[in-house]
């Protein structure tokens, strides 16, 4: 989740960006981008110089430099929530939108409420009284769209975060408001299915075939009993070291097809495992990369698989015709894909 905080001057979106840290958010704040540049050209760090230099770099590299910088470390440290900061062009979001999750959040404040907590904080160089204070605020609303516009920026927000009250009264707020997001960018939970075929690609990143990577689990009461994945006998080479052993076929339609001499078949490899451990595959449901080969199939029907769900096809129409005969259910999740560079 990526939480942008959009709001006019000492509204308090430090503070709600301060809390969100200690709930595991990384903060990265645009301004701090600006700072970077700064000190790159020995520029001193005052409010006015960096509101110039953000001027000056949106001119030169485009309106949303700022947030494009942002997003590069966003994706340097993925499965992250973040919190993002000092947006102040419209730009900026329609930059930060284009990363999954993101929502934009409104801190608001009434002008006399934020005037206050301005003079509470007694920074060196705050304005001193609200005429100031509204002046200065009205020079981050320009009609210049490189420069910033805080009132183009706080009308883009879809969530509101009233932040009149105290801050206990804040973090209250903000809790619901977690509790909100998560319930809508939350991904959803896999189906059994979507679990084992998953795990299913992971175990064909072992495979050393070199003509297609299978992966096989065998489930039964939704617990793994047995995983395979297309190699050599154990012990001896496999194709990556040696090279596969190629053989000419003609399959069921009268069309030639090469095989692989070399390589045990993920499925025969998974039977084989529970048969060495002693598991009974009676009754479990396969799972696996491809549509298993005819040849396969006939083991499993013999090894007492009653259900077959594969992700992508197989060119072996055979396969179809003795599961349906055996009465093995075989689902394929993506039919169309034809599977032909498997071993």
């Amino acid at each position: 989740m990526i939480i942008g905080l959009v709001g006019m001057f000492a509204c308090g979106k430090d503070t709600v960006a301060e809390y969100l840290q200690q709930k595991g958010f990384i903060h990265f704040s645009l301004s701090d981008e600006i700072r970077i540049e700064a000190k790159e050209r020995k520029i001193e760090s005052t409010r006015e110089n960096l509101i110039n230099l953000a001027n000056e770099m949106r001119a030169k590299y485009g309106a949303s430099i700022l947030a494009n910088r942002a997003r590069i470390k966003i994706h340097l440290q993925k499965d992250n929530n973040f919190v993002i900061s000092s947006i102040r062009n419209p730009e900026e979001i329609k930059s930060l939108r284009q990363e999954p999750n993101f929502v934009l959040v409104l801190v608001d404040a009434e002008p006399k409420i934020r005037f206050e907590r301005l003079k509470a904080r007694a920074r060196e160089g705050d304005v001193q009284t609200f005429e100031e204070f509204v002046e200065k605020e009205t020079l981050e609303q320009n009609a210049d769209p490189t420069k910033q516009q805080l009132h183009k920026v706080v009308k883009e927000a879809k969530i509101i975060l009233n932040n009149n009250g105290t801050v206990e009264e804040s973090y209250k707020k903000i809790d619901r408001m977690l509790y909100d997001l998560r319930k809508k960018y939350q991904q959803p939970r896999p189906s059994w299915d979507e679990y084992f075929i998953n795990i299913t690609k992971e175990v064909a990143k072992r495979a050393t075939c070199l003509r297609g990577k299978i992966g096989v689990v065998i489930v039964k009461d939704k617990q793994i009993i047995a995983t395979g994945y297309n190699g050599s006998p154990r012990g001896l080479p496999h194709c990556t070291e040696v090279g596969c052993k190629i053989y000419r076929t003609i399959d069921e339609s009268g069309k030639e097809e090469e095989r692989c001499l070399r390589t045990v078949h993920g499925e025969l490899n998974a039977i084989a495992q529970a048969a060495l451990r002693g598991v009974s595959t009676e009754g479990a449901t396969l799972y696996g990369t491809y549509k298993p080969c005819s040849v396969c199939m006939k083991l499993l029907i013999n090894a007492g698989i009653k259900k077959v769900i594969c992700e992508k096809n197989y060119h072996d129409s055979f396969t179809d015709e003795i599961a349906a005969a055996a009465g093995v259910e075989l689902v394929i999740l993506k039919p169309h894909r034809d599977a032909s560079e498997t071993a």
